[in-house]
């Protein structure tokens, strides 16, 4: 007799993977705390953030009851609206600090942008999903042009820092899909090639960046001041950290956008180097479970959007912590779950909602 298939672990509640979610309620708790102490004890910040995450683990729910053979079906139709409202930001978006990012619609401000970081991966695992592997070039070549318009689109308003992750976890797609060495390298070879003409076309502020990294110290008042600051509280933390609510660079206030982009180096500086830990494995033990969701999905788009959002992840917080030690140029990307913002934390928990959801509706059988 044939095994029957059932759809969901027996028991499974609402579809959530109880691991996961407990690791992920765990991360939320850690940013809050680290970001009370960041934001000079301003309960007003600590409500909102926890009325984002609130209604990011709302989505996560939604998103983990629909089957992803539905979530394949909107692909294309979530790609070509997050096109439109990238677009509309380059039109009549908001703008602040200089850049052209957000969308205004009186009660609520977003950064379409950060939808992308979910679409493009939809996308293109979409399109991917029936291309054998390995991908003749033809192939990569579309799904380089899927991920390459919003990129591109993106880095105009200008944010880079967003561009770059939403190149990334697009180049996780077609690699996952099972793409040729040849295809990566003439597609690796191209980038080298653009990199030293990419230089002309980088804003004043993005050159400097790069140069600072270089050398912090040559503006340290300046353009190097982040970086030399952050280091600082970081190092002073030593082995154990000055403390819960006691450091003091974050306390006195040397440490720029410390609630947002710069929050890691709160948490280097009062928790110290067994708190940095702590965090690294808690992300670290959050990417391998997307992974392993990602190796028992049923299908290749399933296993190529897990495996990518998975892959993402990591590279959200490598890029962060890279940035704020002085390893990368700062690109303004937030710690994942640990820096204060809406739309940003409402998207990493929609991705995790679709992990979920790949989880939970994959078919298993028993006798």
């Amino acid at each position: 007799m044939l095994d029957s298939p059932i759809s969901k672990r027996e028991g499974q509640l609402l579809n959530i993977d109880p691991v996961l979610m407990g690791a992920l309620v765990v991360l939320c708790g850690m940013g809050l705390a680290v970001l009370y102490s960041a934001a000079n004890h301003e309960m007003d910040v600590i409500i909102r953030q926890s009325a984002h995450f609130a209604v990011g683990f709302v989505v996560l729910l939604f998103l983990a009851q629909i089957p992803s053979k539905q979530l394949f079906k909107w692909s294309p139709w979530l790609y070509l609206a997050g096109l439109a409202l990238l677009i509309t930001v380059l039109m009549i978006g908001y703008t602040g600090k200089g850049a052209q990012r957000w969308l205004d619609l009186g009660i609520l401000r977003f950064q379409p942008s950060e939808f992308m970081k979910i679409f493009v991966p939809m996308m293109a695992a979409w399109y991917l999903s029936n291309k054998h592997a390995p991908l003749p070039l033809r192939h990569v070549f579309v799904a380089v042009l899927i991920v390459g318009v919003p990129t591109w689109l993106i880095s105009i308003q200008p944010d880079l820092g967003t561009a770059l992750l939403v190149l990334c976890v697009g180049i996780f797609v077609i690699f996952l899909a099972g793409t040729t060495w040849r295809s990566l390298a003439v597609f690796g070879s191209l980038i080298l090639v653009a990199l030293p003409v990419s230089w002309f076309y980088l804003h004043d502020y993005q050159q400097q960046r790069i140069l600072t990294l270089l050398d912090p110290e040559r503006d340290p008042l300046g353009t190097g001041y982040h970086i030399i600051q952050s280091k600082i509280a970081i190092g002073s933390g030593g082995v154990y950290g000055k403390g819960w609510l006691n450091g003091t660079q974050s306390q006195l206030d040397f440490i720029p956008e410390r609630s947002t982009d710069f929050i890691f180096a709160v948490l280097g500086e009062e928790f110290g180097f067994l708190g940095t830990v702590l965090l690294l494995l808690t992300y670290g033990f959050i990417v391998m479970r997307g992974l392993s969701i990602a190796y028992r999905a049923e299908d290749t788009y399933s296993r190529v959007l897990a495996g990518s959002l998975s892959l993402s992840f990591f590279v959200y917080f490598v890029v962060n912590i890279g940035m704020v030690s002085g390893l990368l140029p700062v690109v303004g990307v937030p710690l994942p779950l640990i820096s204060y913002g809406g739309t940003s934390a409402v998207t990493i928990l929609a991705a995790f909602g679709i992990l979920m959801s790949i989880h939970s509706h994959r078919k298993l059988f028993v006798p």
